[in-house]
């Protein structure tokens, strides 16, 4: 009867110590809903940051020239600390002599970060979600390699164009096809 008791009184206390939404680990959350009417489709960036709102991003950066692990480890706790003094809050984490991770809380500011670090003089690259920024350390040949929005969306539009071009001539090329051949049989049929 005492062993009873006691697993009733303990069964009592876990109910009441649920804790809130926003204090329980990320994959205990109820995800936020997204409502996708309200945003704009046309830009990627900004699909992603509705839907990472909330949720821990990891983005990468690596330092221009060749720096050793305390150099790069010196910059980025710079970068670092004035992304705390603008109230972005991240942890840094240095995985090589040029490299570093940025892991932030809320995945919906890692835009916003990526837009101060690709303005420092000696951040070469930011990597968020598998996309490539580079920085203004960047070398020519990686600011060049790196497709701007409207270029890209200008060939984008051309390749659309050559495709039914070239669609509309294999149409007329096939039809043009079986207007030779009737005239090959005629001909052989005479």
């Amino acid at each position: 009867m005492y062993y009873n008791v006691i697993t009733i009184i303990i069964k009592q206390e876990a109910d009441e110590d649920e804790l809130p939404n926003d204090e329980l680990p990320e994959w205990k959350r109820e995800p936020s809903k997204v409502d996708m009417s309200k945003l704009d489709t046309s830009d990627p960036e900004n699909l992603l940051k509705a839907t990472k709102k909330g949720k821990t991003l990891m983005m990468f950066a690596s330092v221009s020239g060749n720096p050793t692990q305390e150099e790069t480890e010196k910059i980025t706790q710079i970068w670092a600390g004035s992304l705390f003094n603008a109230n972005m809050e991240t942890q840094r984490y240095v995985v090589s002599e040029n490299r570093v991770i940025f892991m932030l809380k809320d995945g919906s500011m890692a835009w916003e970060v990526k837009d101060f670090l690709v303005n420092q003089d000696r951040c070469e690259e930011v990597t968020i979600e598998g996309k490539s920024y580079p920085g203004k350390g960047a070398s020519k040949d990686k600011k060049e390699n790196q497709p701007s929005k409207k270029k890209d969306s200008d060939s984008k539009k051309d390749d659309k164009k050559t495709k039914k071009k070239d669609k509309s001539k294999e149409k007329s090329g096939s039809s043009d096809k079986k207007d030779s051949k009737k005239k090959n049989t005629e001909k052989t049929e005479l």
